[in-house]
Order: C-alpha cells, then sequence, then structure tokens
C-alpha cells in the first residue's frame, strides 16, 4: 500500500472532528468522537497496521480531487479510458448553532460513490484500527450493516452501506461495478457503549444530508466580508479554520493530526490537536478582518474560562489547553506505530503544556485588545487580565521556553521579552480606553524597562538585526512581528536591517526557516527541518508594512503555490517542495489571511 504524500490530502468534518482523505480514496486519518480522542484510521501513520477506510478504483486511472463550490464537501475523481466515477466525502452537520454538550452530536461520515460516465470497477475497504491501534476488534455483519467490536464484545463502530456489505474477521472488503448514474453510498459512525443498538445509520438521507451539507458551507462563508484580490484562496483558508474550530467550546485545534514529522524520518514529532493561547490574538485578528465575528467571539469566551481559571501556584496560565479546556496533556509514546514514512516516535498529548512560554501574555492581551474594538470586554475579565498583567511586570525577567517549545533549556529570548511588552502595553491601552482601574504608573514603567532591554541587549551591533536570545547571535523569524505589534515602525531603520538580515540568512527562495538549527540556541532536538509556512506569511506582512510592495506581491504569490492541490497548508514545506508537520495547520492559514488582507489593502482598490 504505501504512504500517500501529506500534500495529497483533503480534509472534511463536522466541527466536532475531521477526516483527511487521499487522492487514492483512502481515508487515512480519524479521531472518534472529537479531534483529540484516539484515532480508528491512522494509516498516515503506519500504513501497515493504522488502519484505513479506502474507496477506489480497481483499475488504472487518474486522480483529481477538488471541492465543491465554497464548501468542505470533498470530492475524488477517478479516470480512465472506460469510464468516470467519483467519491463524495462529508461530515453531516447537524445544526448551524452552537451546543455546549458535544455528547449531544455523533458524527458520520459519509461516501457516496457515484459513476458519472462509462463503467468502473470499484473496491471498498474498512479496516480499523481502534485507539491507534492498541485495542483489537472483531467484525460482525449483518445484510448491509457492519459492526466493529471490541474484543470485550462492545459495539465501537458501526458501517452501513447502500448494498450487502462482505467480509472477514477485521475487515469489510467489497468490489462492485458502477455503470453510468449508478451509485453506492456508505456511512461509518461510532456507537456508544451504552446506546449500541439506538445509533444505527441505515443509508436513507444521504441525498438530504449532503444538500444541507452543502447549504450550511456555502451560507457560512457568504458572511465572508474580503472580495480583494486572491479571494478564492482565503475564502478556502477559512473554511478550514472552521473546520479545525471545535463547535461545543469555540476553540481551535493548532492542526488535525498529531506526529507528522518536520522532517521525513526524523523526531520532531508533536500532537497538535490541542488549542494554544499563543494562536488568540491572530485568530482574533484574522477572522475580524474577513467578517467573521462570531467565530472570533466563541473563541474569545473559550479564552475568558481559561482567565476565570487561573492557576494560583506557578504562572496563571500554561501554553496549550485541550479543546475543552482540560489542563493536563501528558505526553505519551506509541512505540507500536512506526510513523509517517518511518518517522519515530509517534507522540500524543503534548509535554510543552507545562512549559513556561512568556510570550502567551502578549498574545492573549493583544487578542482581548482587538476584540474589544469590537464589543466591550466585561469588568469581570478586566480583573483576570489585571491578574495577568501584574504578573507579568513581576515576572518578565525569567528565563523561559519560548514561543518554539524549545526542550534544550529555558533561555532569554527576545520574542518572549517583545510580548511581555505586548501584554502591558494592550493593559495600559484597554485601561485608558475603557477607564478601567489599574496600577497605571507601575505598569507604564515597566512597560518602558522592557522596551530599554530589548533594544540594548535583543539587538546584535554585529548582525545588524534582532537576535534570538540575549548573548545570541542567530536569527529568529518570530522577530518580524515586531512592527506588526508595533513594538517599532515598519520602517524603523533597526527593523529595515533585521529584515534584510533575516531574508539573507533564513530564507532560501522565498521560503523561510524559523531559525537556523545549527547555530541557534540549543533546542533539545536532533536532525532538521522544513522552512516554517507561518513565517514566510509574517515576513510578506512585514514588507508589506514597510512600504516594500514589490517584494512582498513575489514572495505571496510563490508562497501560494506551495498549497497543495485544495489549497491546503501544512505547517512546513521541504527542501523539495513537499508538505511536512501536522496538516492542515490553523496557524499557517491565519497567518496567510492577516498578509493577503494587508497586502491587498496596501496595493489599493
Amino acid at each position: 500500500m504505501g504512504y500517500q504524500p501529506l500534500e495529497n490530502y483533503g480534509i472534511i468534518g463536522d466541527m466536532h472532528t475531521c477526516a483527511l482523505v487521499g487522492l487514492d480514496g483512502s481515508i487515512d486519518w480519524l479521531c472518534l468522537p472529537h479531534f483529540d480522542s484516539p484515532s480508528v484510521f491512522s494509516k498516515i501513520l503506519d500504513d501497515k497496521k493504522g488502519g484505513r477506510f479506502q474507496i477506489t478504483a480497481t483499475c488504472e486511472t487518474k486522480q483529481r480531487q477538488m471541492y465543491l463550490f465554497e464548501t468542505n464537501v470533498l470530492v475524488t475523481r477517478f479516470m480512465s479510458e472506460a469510464g468516470v466515477t467519483e467519491v463524495i466525502d462529508f461530515m453531516p452537520i447537524k445544526s448551524a448553532k452552537r451546543s455546549r454538550d458535544p455528547g449531544t452530536h455523533v458524527s458520520r461520515v459519509v461516501r457516496i460513490v457515484k459513476c458519472t460516465r462509462g463503467t468502473m470497477p470499484m473496491r471498498m475497504t474498512c479496516q480499523p484500527a481502534i485507539d491507534y491501534g492498541r485495542r483489537g476488534h472483531r467484525l460482525e455483519v449483518k445484510g448491509s450493516q457492519a459492526f466493529f467490536n471490541t474484543v470485550n464484545g462492545e459495539r465501537a463502530l458501526g458501517l452501513s452501506g447502500s448494498i450487502d456489505l462482505r467480509g472477514d474477521g477485521r475487515t469489510v472488503s467489497l468490489d462492485f461495478l458502477l455503470r453510468a448514474s449508478e451509485r453506492v453510498e456508505f456511512v461509518l459512525w461510532p456507537v456508544d457503549p451504552e446506546k449500541p443498538d439506538s445509533q444505527n445509520r441505515p443509508v436513507t438521507d444521504t441525498a438530504q444530508s449532503l444538500e444541507h451539507t452543502i447549504q450550511f458551507w456555502q451560507s457560512w462563508i457568504s458572511k465572508c466580508t474580503y472580495n480583494g484580490r486572491w479571494r478564492e484562496a482565503i475564502h478556502r483558508a477559512a473554511l478550514i479554520l472552521k473546520l479545525l474550530t471545535f463547535e461545543p467550546t469555540g476553540a481551535i485545534i493548532a492542526a488535525a493530526t498529531t506526529s507528522l514529522p518536520e522532517k521525513i524520518g526524523g523526531e520532531r514529532n508533536w500532537d497538535y490537536r490541542y488549542t494554544w493561547i499563543r494562536d488568540a490574538a491572530f485568530t482574533v485578528y484574522a477572522l475580524m478582518r474577513i467578517g467573521m465575528s462570531d467565530e472570533a467571539e466563541a473563541f474569545m469566551n473559550w479564552i475568558q474560562e481559561r482567565c476565570q481559571d487561573l492557576s494560583e501556584d506557578g504562572p496563571p496560565l500554561q501554553p496549550i489547553y485541550g479543546i475543552d479546556g482540560r489542563r493536563e496533556l501528558p505526553e505519551e509514546e506509541l512505540s507500536h506505530l512506526n510513523g509517517h514514512m518511518g518517522s519515530r516516535p509517534v507522540r500524543i498529548g503534548n509535554g510543552a503544556y507545562n512549559q513556561l512560554q512568556l510570550d502567551i501574555y502578549g498574545e492573549l492581551l493583544d487578542s482581548v485588545y482587538l476584540f474589544n474594538k469590537h464589543e466591550p470586554i466585561s469588568y469581570d475579565l478586566w480583573t483576570s487580565l489585571r491578574k495577568l498583567v501584574n504578573w507579568v511586570c513581576e515576572n518578565w525577567r525569567l528565563k523561559d521556553e519560548g514561543i518554539w517549545e524549545v526542550r534544550g533549556g529555558k533561555q532569554e529570548f527576545v520574542y518572549s521579552k517583545l510580548m511581555c511588552w505586548v501584554a502591558v502595553d494592550r493593559g495600559l491601552r484597554l485601561a485608558d480606553k475603557r477607564s478601567f482601574p489599574a496600577d497605571r504608573d507601575r505598569w507604564q514603567s515597566v512597560r518602558d524597562q522592557i522596551y530599554e532591554e530589548i533594544m540594548a541587549k535583543g539587538w546584535s551591533p554585529e548582525r545588524r538585526a534582532f537576535i534570538q536570545a540575549y548573548g545570541s547571535k542567530s536569527l529568529d523569524a518570530s522577530n518580524l512581528l515586531m512592527p506588526l505589534t508595533f513594538f517599532l515602525g515598519p520602517k524603523d531603520p533597526r527593523m529595515l536591517s533585521t529584515l534584510d538580515a533575516i531574508m539573507k540568512g533564513l530564507m532560501e527562495d522565498s521560503l523561510v526557516f524559523r531559525y537556523d538549527v545549527h547555530e541557534a540556541v540549543p533546542d533539545g532536538l536532533v536532525g532538521e527541518e522544513g522552512t516554517f509556512s507561518i513565517c514566510t506569511f509574517w515576513l510578506v506582512e512585514a514588507l508589506t508594512r514597510a512600504g516594500r510592495i514589490d517584494e512582498a506581491i513575489r514572495i505571496f504569490q510563490k508562497m501560494l503555490g506551495y498549497a497543495n492541490h485544495v489549497g491546503m497548508y501544512s505547517e512546513q514545506i521541504s527542501i523539495g517542495g513537499s508538505a511536512l508537520g501536522n496538516t492542515p495547520q490553523a496557524f499557517t492559514h491565519l497567518s496567510m489571511i492577516s498578509a493577503a488582507f494587508n497586502l491587498n489593502r496596501a496595493l489599493g482598490d
């Protein structure tokens, strides 16, 4: 079977979970019932033991993949000299309204196989690997329905077809021939062990579900106010971000997957199916820029709940939370899985949840400051924010693990200090804007101290640039955010010099590395990595604000060419142009929206 390249996947979902569908018609990643639940298909992490749900032609074909217009309904087309067949994949949307109880929703994967011309021999194979392949199962087939039962007899998954199903002890496998206008349908769903007989999903309403799902996505994206250049790319990015939203809480996951490698065969493999405080400002800014205020508000509600649950011991916030707000995300290695193309270890959970990352306070305060322009925040939220600002004033001099979550020891990262400045600055701005009570004199004094220290210790006269950490000589792409946060003017000589240094030292043909792994502060890991897509979009925005529009356009247009065939970006891009890291990554699509918005505005109407 082998592995599909990461750029060969499209995504479907229902804002509770999602699935990756390859160009070969195989669902190689699906977690149920939620994004961060154990997987039931994980072939993307182990082509032999991971499990898959594949519908493909058994003759030689060419494959194409696309979304129905302005939806998250994915079509995989198989084309041969004898005919054309399409597999239409989607997850039905029950309601446009958020439910605070995720247990009221049952996710379903619907697969409609339709022959549009000629004839086509097809094969369906459904071979789950429940709980990341750690739990065995037995197959129970009853006519057009099949159930995958755990070894203790509980039903875990159900599969319905519009034709009778067949299978052996663990796998449903079925060959069928389709002629023009003929179709076969399949529905997969998780079975509640407490209600094993009340959740049968016979194939009866797929046409209605498809129509409703199409209408939902098209109605949602019609609210997007962006009508400038690159409209199609921005709409696709927005649709992907909506897919990565956990509807019951409003949280947005960092990415749909875990442990997809930053370098094939390497160890830089992490679980991104959680929500980072860091993403807050970028999320709110990008969504509000394109008119998606409801989603921005939902994410702010999630942020507000974290602020009401501040820790009394140690730092008040942690960098990462579960999509339901849980704090504990213990990291575990799944040694039985081989990893994507042999990239081990496979990890679930993320140990960075208990790191100290000072930058999160600036990103959080910046997001609240931006959102307050849309809807005034409450006094209760302000009391929590005031505690955070006071904590930053007392602790900004600490060393931390920084934005890149290094595992080689704490440092005095320039970006962390920058975002401490942002935290205090936005606290002052909010207090003045809303006349909130605050210790203004102290805050202003600390803000100025941070500024002076960054200019003295974060600037390298030798490199003529802001560097990664105090005392180092290494460049770091995160410093591109200095003008974006109004720490420096975009045309400040030091900023322009830093721009040039980054483009010379960290950029390869328009693509930007986050830092040079050979000279940077030790990150505690071995091996190399690809260029970071988000850093390239940061560079575009910094160039735009500096008035270097021609350079920004050239880099932005090249970067658009590195999206995959359905407009998705993973975390990184390899030296050969292939996708690396978890995919699709929300952060990348957020930064792309921001870069496009500002570049379009700079170009004028």
